[in-house]
């Protein structure tokens, strides 16, 4: 399915920090964000999916240890028709924490967030993130049916199927419907993230942006039903989920997934020799190979 350039004005955080202690041993190590999920390391799902919205500022936050790792893995974005800027979070105090991270460079931007171990995959995702970002006014998230709400900020419907509710981590979730971590706010989410207070966890709660936009009545929730698939790889049966569902796409469909080379390619950020040269980079890998075949058109765009 081919794609087109947006134009949108709309910057985007990805969101690389913590101390990965759900991933122990593994993140003793490496940044959780840099393991691998099947053939590819993890931030490059949500980077694929923020390039997929049409955005093209984007600013990766970690730790000031893993910090030059992503700049080592990703430089700065020219070789995907993009711009990346990087940021040290020095303590992990909350998602929401990234806007007053990024205020300066934000600069009255509307913005985007996804955190760097989130993989969402959908054939018509596209069309939902480009909408998110085209929208001016209020904020959008997505949501998506669990089995364990409890691990997530969650979301409540009132009779008429709007959104009424959002608690963090409840002990009684009043629904199943996770938020998932791709996040789109208006100009004004600089401003709105400084007003907040930290919770008792000592975090900035991103739920607690949230419901500014909730209580004002300019929170889109758009949820995510059957042909759409969400995963969070914090935690190794969910590490190893994720990766199983790419392979087996990837091997079953020859579908490339999470793969910012393509999305530049079929965004029209890049052309067919540079994506040719990004896949003479990955030598005899069957990534390499699948980014030749779409370079030379034999593969649909």
């Amino acid at each position: 399915m081919s794609t087109h350039p947006v134009d949108t004005a709309m910057k985007g955080i990805l969101l690389a920090g913590g101390s990965g202690t759900r991933l122990h041993p593994m993140t003793l190590a490496a940044s959780k964000q840099l393991l691998p999920v099947y053939d590819k390391p993890m931030i490059f799902y949500p980077l694929s999916t923020l390039m997929l919205a049409g955005i093209r500022d984007i600013m990766i936050i970690s730790t000031p240890a893993d910090l030059p790792q992503f700049e080592r893995l990703l430089g700065d974005g020219s070789r995907y028709g993009v711009r990346f800027t990087y940021r040290v979070q020095p303590t992990p105090d909350g998602i929401a924490q990234a806007f007053v991270i990024a205020g300066d460079w934000l600069d009255g931007a509307p913005c985007a967030l996804a955190l760097g171990d989130n993989l969402i995959f959908a054939d018509h995702l596209g069309v939902l993130l480009r909408a998110a970002a085209r929208r001016t006014e209020g904020a959008t998230v997505f949501a998506y049916q669990v089995r364990d709400p409890e691990r997530y900020g969650v979301v409540a419907f009132d009779d008429d199927g709007r959104a009424c509710d959002l608690v963090e981590k409840p002990e009684q979730p009043p629904s199943n419907w996770a938020v998932t971590g791709l996040y789109f706010y208006d100009a004004r989410v600089g401003e709105l993230a400084r007003r907040i207070q930290p919770s008792p966890r000592g975090e900035l709660e991103i739920t607690d942006l949230n419901r500014i936009y909730l209580e004002e009545g300019s929170l889109h929730v758009e949820r995510l039903g059957r042909g759409c698939a969400w995963l969070d790889a914090g935690m190794p049966d969910s590490l190893m989920q994720a990766g199983l569902f790419v392979q087996t796409i990837q091997s079953r469909q020859g579908m490339l997934v999470g793969s910012p080379a393509e999305v530049a390619f079929r965004m029209g950020y890049i052309d067919a020799d540079q994506l040719r040269a990004i896949a003479t980079t990955m030598g005899k890998t069957e990534l390499g190979r699948l980014l030749h075949e779409l370079a030379n058109g034999e593969v649909p765009r």
